[in-house]
Parts: structure tokens; C-alpha cells; sequence
């Protein structure tokens, strides 16, 4: 049975590092419930203490990717249509490929504003604003994820 967690366990970090990038999937959770498999078998030996930390780690960073990119998007001047913008080209980029996921957004953001503002120089701030929240959620995520995904190789070695 423990063979089971663990074969369970090496998915879902998988999953979690790739749910980084595809915002389909939530990266840090699945990489946490990873831990948790792992802490089922005889290979886990995670603190109680070290579990609730990851556990708020995870949750707080995948709350902080929701307000991330609209806040970028504010900061650097963007109106509600640059926000919903960045988010309906997030949506769209998800099935066209890694690289629309990050190219779509800005581009949403783009002519989400310029459709409000009629001004090209607000919309690409507020295009850049986005693209630059949408990297920080993702940079976030993979830390999270990668200090998990280490914590499991590590536990599962010793």
C-alpha cells in the first residue's frame, strides 16, 4: 500500500510543478497533498508543525496568484477592463500553449485598456502591469512548489 501513496505522491508533484505554469491546476496544493502521501507511508517523517507551515505556504500563495495580476494591472494604471482583459486572454492562452499563457494576459490587458482609454501608452502600462503580476504569481508558485517537491525527494532518500 505504501507503494501506492508514494507512486500518488511523485504524481501529484508532478502535477503541482506543472500547475504552476497552467493556471488550470493549483501548483502548491497538489505539491502539499504530495507531503501528505508521503507522510502516510513509512517514508514520511514530517513535524506536525512543518506540515501546518507548508499547508499556510500553500494556501497563502495560491490566494496571492488570484490578486496578484489584477493588482499589477491597477498599480501600473489598468481599469477594471485591463484587469478582465488580462484575465480573458489567461483563459484563452491556457489552450494555445506555456508561452500564450504569458503572452495572451498582456495581451488582453492591452486591448481590454486601449478599448476603454483610447490611449495607447496607458494601455501598455497596464499590459506590462499584468504581465509582470502574472511572472510574480508564477515565480511564487514555483518556489513554494520546488522547496516541497525538495522536502519530499529529501525525505524520501533518507
Amino acid at each position: 500500500m505504501d507503494y501506492i501513496f508514494l507512486v500518488f505522491g511523485s504524481s501529484l508533484i508532478l502535477l503541482g510543478l506543472i500547475g504552476c505554469v497552467l493556471p488550470v491546476l493549483p501548483g502548491p496544493p497538489l505539491s502539499f497533498l504530495a507531503l501528505i502521501m508521503l507522510q502516510i507511508t513509512r517514508w514520511g517523517d514530517f513535524s506536525t508543525t512543518f506540515l501546518i507551515i507548508m499547508a499556510l505556504l500553500a494556501i497563502v500563495v495560491t490566494a496571492l496568484d488570484y490578486i496578484v495580476p489584477a493588482w499589477g494591472t491597477k498599480k501600473f494604471g489598468g481599469s477594471k477592463r485591463g484587469t478582465w482583459g488580462a484575465t480573458i486572454g489567461l483563459v484563452i492562452g491556457m489552450f494555445c500553449g506555456p508561452a500564450c499563457i504569458i503572452f495572451f494576459p498582456f495581451v488582453g490587458a492591452f486591448i481590454g485598456e486601449y478599448t476603454g482609454t483610447q490611449q495607447t501608452d496607458q494601455a501598455l502600462q497596464a499590459a506590462v502591469g499584468s504581465f509582470i503580476g502574472i511572472l510574480t504569481g508564477i515565480i511564487l508558485k514555483l518556489i513554494i512548489s520546488g522547496l516541497i517537491t525538495y522536502y519530499f525527494i529529501i525525505e524520501l532518500i533518507n
